[in-house]
């Protein structure tokens, strides 16, 4: 086993709700676990920090030449382009339009039309965008029973869409209508589809470039991992198995568990984890980690080649070149 552990202190942008004078000391490094690693990152990389002062930064996506992403607690999404001395804001409010202090919008992507697809904590639903600044239910509920509070989520080829539902961002004192934390899909058509019942806190989710596996992570305290599924041609799943248990990595400098989750086009696993980005193989080898110092929400690539990882990190928007691009 190889440990390299390379410090990266660059900040290219200041604080987008705090003076820089308070915004704490960004202090990184990537550690490489495997020899493999270097096919994915250069061994001088390094960790840039874009923006900080977020409450809670989640569920990133690059749409039209900037990275999107929401403040949950602050009920918004931000966005920052290259050249942006700040992120600042997109859309407000995100996921909670009642202004009744609820959870705003947390995963996001783009359909196929470029549209941008919300989870939103606060309605308790996933929605779509429109271009006169309104929202389309795509899904609230199952069965007739309310959603708890749509996480993350990750759009198929065929417009498939499947979403994790924990009870993260539900209300104060709102009680779940299932007794489960589920996993759904949403077919091009609008059928829900409920796929798994027995995971506790599934979080982020992801697809394998054939789209064969579907990936999640699961953030429960006590047995954070990432699980691995076979997609059935019926649009179910079976053989549910453990791709990687990250319980053992947590420790009072490794703050987090599985949180958000991507893949790139060669199929290995860029997870949230304790520490940071934790990077698997599509095997489960744990390959190296990008340690942020911060319990680290989510992450996406992004740039005009898609070969730059944009990380969520509590109250960072951080970014890490990489020689492999994202799905």
């Amino acid at each position: 086993m190889i440990n390299r552990i390379l410090p990266t202190f660059a900040c290219v942008a200041s604080a987008i709700s705090l003076a820089a004078a308070q915004a704490p000391e960004f202090k990184g490094s990537i550690e490489k676990l495997d020899p493999a690693l270097d096919a994915l990152l250069d061994a001088n990389a390094r960790i840039e920090v874009l923006a900080s002062g977020f409450n809670w930064s989640e569920g990133p996506v690059w749409k039209e030449g900037r990275m999107l992403f929401s403040d949950v607690p602050e009920n918004t999404v931000f966005g920052w382009a290259e050249g942006d001395k700040t992120a600042s804001v997109v859309l407000k409010p995100s996921g909670n339009l009642s202004g009744d202090g609820g959870q705003g919008s947390n995963g996001l992507a783009l359909d196929a039309d470029g549209s941008l697809i919300l989870c939103q904590h606060g309605e308790r639903r996933v929605a779509r965008l429109e271009k006169d600044g309104s929202f389309t239910v795509l899904a609230d509920r199952h069965q007739g029973r309310r959603f708890n509070s749509p996480n993350d989520l990750v759009i198929a080829r065929d417009g498939t869409l499947f979403f994790t539902d924990p009870p993260y961002g539900m209300k104060k004192g709102e009680q779940p209508d299932a007794p489960y934390h589920g996993i759904y899909s949403i077919s091009r058509e609008g059928r829900v589809k409920l796929l798994i019942e027995d995971i506790r806190w599934p979080n982020g989710i992801a697809l394998s470039p054939d789209e064969r596996q579907l990936y999640i992570a699961v953030s429960d305290k006590d047995d954070t991992r990432v699980m691995a599924y076979d997609l059935q041609k019926d649009g179910g799943v079976s053989n549910g198995r453990v791709l990687f248990n990250a319980q053992k990595l947590k420790s009072a400098e490794r703050k987090g568990g599985c949180d958000g989750l991507k893949v790139d086009q060669l199929g290995n696993l860029w997870t949230t984890g304790p520490g940071g980005v934790l990077i698997l193989d599509k095997n489960g080898r744990h390959l190296g980690t990008i340690l942020t110092g911060q319990a680290t929400a989510n992450c996406a690539w992004g740039g005009e080649d898609r070969s730059t990882l944009y990380i969520t990190a509590d109250m960072f928007l951080l970014r890490v070149k990489t020689k492999v691009r994202g799905l």
